[in-house]
């Protein structure tokens, strides 16, 4: 039996325990002292390391390739580039399991205190180069006809491959006669099984038969008084008519297919006929908008290369309007959404709806500009969005409408956030405070063409199956079954199919719209970083020769109206041994579940009661990996943490101390909304490196054979910081540039064209164009860092001893926070006493 790897510290030389409560009122309120040193006395530097863990599977996986097949070992990290080969199990792009090593009873995992899941994104971005292959429908082999399941490796043939078995129900399909080949072996595979993605590959797609609309982009501008006389519609619309110019087709081409239309909205609603055969655009105003209808339907989206003259028109007219209304009282933010859906509804075709808002910004339906948190009796949480916007968020999802507002201008803090329905329908929320400034107008235009270029998956429907029953030859069965079962005679053979499942989901965490049952999610959009996290529940035990399979299928449309079946399959050992499954799981995955099941469950339950459930089962975990899976031999003041676990402890402890989990003193609930939304949609690699930073050490000169390299990180915590030096910080959401005091007067120079420290601009800012090397490397890395975040970000230099130095302590995970979080240090050293207290 395999032996696990115990990684063992000695973090103490043991005082007296502490009780409970005295740690847990300590954490609470950390003592005065420097925020990098432990109050227990513990060196941070001999504790776990989250930059060795990455840098060693880095070392083991980067640019070598991952044979992923069928009951495969732990994949490479989320943050390590390496090749995928799929040979019967999906990608970890696609599906990252929790663990790898399943355990076969229900017992067992609950022992573990660990949970069993998933993550799924089911459009994953597929490696350079590589393509997913594509089945057309009448082509495929049929998958199951009572649970619904696609053909995938999982399947198991019989009678000569005239039937399957379903491993997700249990039952038997007949093989239609088209799709019939004969089987070979003593295994029973097909012999086509190489030739058809269908039967070898864990990932797949089907070109289904039947078409639906093409996707539209409807633009909704706001020409309200604000708007006008904040001068910013003139950069918009240029921005706007520039990329409408250079959009292209999904073959290249470059003249678009694609359908547009265009509004305008204060009070009331302006929708523009921009049909080829008038000679001019005509202005249809709406200004009964509660009981919302259109009075036509032709020439409300109009193909991109029929109308692209009418639109430069409309939009070079737009700055020139003149308000008609007054907005000081605000405009609602549904207004545009319920008038874009209108148009798609009445088209029958889903799309995104971008909406350019400068007014500020109120609920339909309320008298001033609460956000209708303050303003009701009703206790309920911040986080949660009001029946309007859930109502109208449903329909959107139902049309397959996603949702993108671009806000113009600073809104009044104490206004409605506006961000609910375009995250909910896989859209999103874009702010800018200043767009009359250069970097503010550079990341709208990124934003911009970022939500018009990825491709979209509409009217998306997610199906989740896991293994049920298994099927057996009767003649093998010596034993009545008390869970029943049901007899099928075939020829020559019979078999009792045991429909009672053995695992379930029995939830899904993410950003949409919960329904009925967790194992089938709608969705209005999602693109390739659309990541949800499904768990897992035992019904009954696991046979241990078989394993789990897990399968993902997603029915989309593309934008061009193609119906498409995305399928993921993954198949999964299983174990009687606690150890085994503690040694597949991985701290990275394990954070990006508990951060999309925690940051979900903020809607219903108290910020605190989920810090402390989330320290209390990490704590029950590592007590039952010292119980079950070490030697009598460790003593208790040793810290024992499962091989790919050490990183756990300051990953959890990052995610308890948050802004949306504790906020701090300058913590807005609109920024808390808005980055719990931003978290919700990222993936794992995205999510790993928002709850601990890279650190980068940058030269202070750079010759032609030196340049930064973004793997040589460092620990995220003050004593990395060197005052003769200069780090950058890359979070998916954030770049900073730290700049010590002591750093050379010819390195300031050369990256940013300032004689002394005292002269260095602070906060935001763009690096000159310098033509020398030092800035040319530092430039370039910063450009590879920005092509890898979720959202366009704007560079921030932080000088050291400044007053903006609290934007870099909170991404110094291993630190006291400013929001007083606990430090690394201090969080493990509770886990451990109190873990070792459970065992007593």
């Amino acid at each position: 039996m395999w032996s696990p790897r115990l990684d063992s510290y000695t973090i103490m030389p043991r005082p007296p325990l502490p009780s409970l409560s005295s740690l847990s009122g300590h954490l609470q309120h950390p003592q005065e002292s420097p925020n990098c040193e432990s109050r227990y006395g513990l060196d941070p530097e001999l504790l776990p390391s989250v930059v060795k863990v990455i840098a060693e599977d880095a070392a083991e996986w980067e640019g070598k390739v991952f044979v992923s097949e069928p009951f495969s070992r732990l994949p490479p990290l989320a943050t390590t580039s390496c090749i995928i080969e799929d040979k019967g199990n999906a990608s970890p792009l696609a599906i990252r399991s929790a663990s790898y090593c399943v355990p076969c009873e229900g017992q067992t995992a609950l022992l573990s205190r660990v949970p069993l899941g998933a993550l799924v994104t089911p459009l994953a971005k597929q490696d350079a180069g590589e393509h997913l292959p594509v089945c057309t429908e009448p082509e495929c082999v049929m998958g199951c006809g009572c649970c619904g399941a696609s053909m995938c490796p999982a399947m198991g043939w019989q009678d000569c491959g005239q039937r399957f078995y379903c491993p997700f129900c249990g039952k038997l399909g007949e093989v239609p006669w088209q799709h019939y080949q004969p089987t070979r072996g003593v295994e029973g595979v097909r012999v086509d099984k190489d030739k058809r993605p269908e039967l070898s590959m864990g990932s797949y797609e089907i070109l289904n038969s039947q078409r639906g609309e093409p996707a539209a982009l409807l633009l909704a501008i706001d020409v309200s008084a604000s708007a006008v006389r904040g001068g910013h519609l003139e950069f918009a619309t240029q921005q706007i008519l520039t990329l409408l110019t250079s959009l292209k087709r999904e073959d290249g081409d470059a003249s678009s297919d694609v359908r547009v239309g265009l509004m305008t909205y204060d009070s009331r609603i302006h929708l523009y006929n921009l049909s080829p055969a008038l000679s001019r655009p005509h202005m249809l105003v709406i200004a009964e908008t509660e009981a919302l209808q259109l009075p036509v339907r032709e020439g409300l989206l109009v193909p991109l290369k029929d109308c692209i003259d009418s639109i430069n028109s409309v939009l070079q007219l737009i700055p020139q309007f003149s308000p008609e209304c007054d907005d000081s009282s605000g405009v609602p933010m549904e207004l545009p959404v319920k008038a874009g859906l209108a148009v798609l509804q009445a088209l029958s075709c889903p799309g995104k709806l971008l909406i350019f808002h400068t007014a500020p910004l109120i609920e339909m339906g309320l008298t001033n500009s609460s956000s209708g948190f303050f303003g009701s009796n009703k206790p309920k949480s911040i986080f949660q969005p009001s029946e309007l916007a859930i109502s109208l968020a449903k329909e959107c999802v139902s049309q397959g409408c996603g949702v993108h507002l671009f806000v113009l201008s600073q809104q009044d803090v104490g206004g409605a956030w506006p961000g609910h329905i375009p995250y909910l329908t896989g859209g999103a929320l874009y702010t800018y405070s200043h767009l009359q400034g250069e970097l503010d107008r550079e990341r709208f235009s990124t934003d911009l063409t970022s939500v018009v270029e990825t491709d979209t998956g509409y009217k998306a429907e997610l199906r989740i199956y896991v293994s049920k029953g298994e099927i057996f030859p009767f003649s093998s069965l010596k034993r009545d079954y008390a869970d029943g079962g049901v007899l099928y005679k075939i020829p020559s053979m019979q078999y009792t199919i045991l429909s009672s499942p053995d695992m379930r989901v029995s939830g899904c965490y993410g950003l949409f719209l919960p329904g009925p049952s967790p194992s089938r999610v709608i969705m209005a959009t999602l693109d390739r970083r659309t990541t949800l996290a499904m768990e897992l529940a035992h019904t009954r035990a696991l046979d241990e020769t078989r394993g789990v399979a897990i399968q993902t299928v997603l029915s989309y449309s593309t934008q061009t109206g193609d119906r498409r079946t995305r399928v993921h399959t993954l198949t999964l050992r299983c174990s009687r041994h606690l150890q085994d499954t503690f040694r597949q799981y991985q701290a990275q995955t394990l954070l990006t579940f508990y951060c999309k099941k925690i940051y979900c469950s903020v809607l219903e339950r108290p910020l605190q009661e989920l810090r402390e459930e989330l320290q209390t089962e990490v704590t029950e975990a590592l007590a039952s990996y010292r119980k079950h899976c070490c030697s009598a031999s460790v003593s208790a003041g040793q810290l024992v943490l499962p091989q790919y676990l050490r990183a756990l402890p300051v990953y959890i402890n990052s995610l308890r101390k948050s802004e949306v989990l504790l906020p701090g003193l300058r913590s807005s609930i609109h920024q808390r909304l808005q980055q719990r939304c931003q978290v919700l949609s990222m993936d794992t690699c995205s999510t790993s490196t928002h709850f601990y930073p890279l650190l980068l050490p940058l030269p202070l000169s750079v010759d032609s054979s030196c340049s930064p390299n973004p793997e040589e990180a460092l620990r995220c915590c003050a004593a990395s910081l060197e005052p003769g030096s200069l780090y950058l910080v890359h979070a998916p959401l954030t770049l900073l540039l730290w700049v010590g005091t002591q750093v050379p007067a010819c390195t300031l120079v050369e990256l940013f064209n300032a004689s002394c420290f005292s002269s260095l601009p602070s906060g935001e800012t763009k690096l000159p164009l310098l033509e020398n090397l030092l800035s040319i490397s530092v430039r370039s890395l910063i450009n590879t860092l920005n092509s890898q975040a979720p959202c366009a970000r704007k560079l921030w230099v932080v000088k050291q001893g400044d007053a903006c130095e609290e934007a870099l302590q909170r991404h110094l995970v291993e630190d006291k926070s400013p929001n007083g979080g606990a430090s690394y240090a201090d969080f493990l050293y509770h886990l451990h006493v109190n873990s070792v207290r459970l065992l007593q």
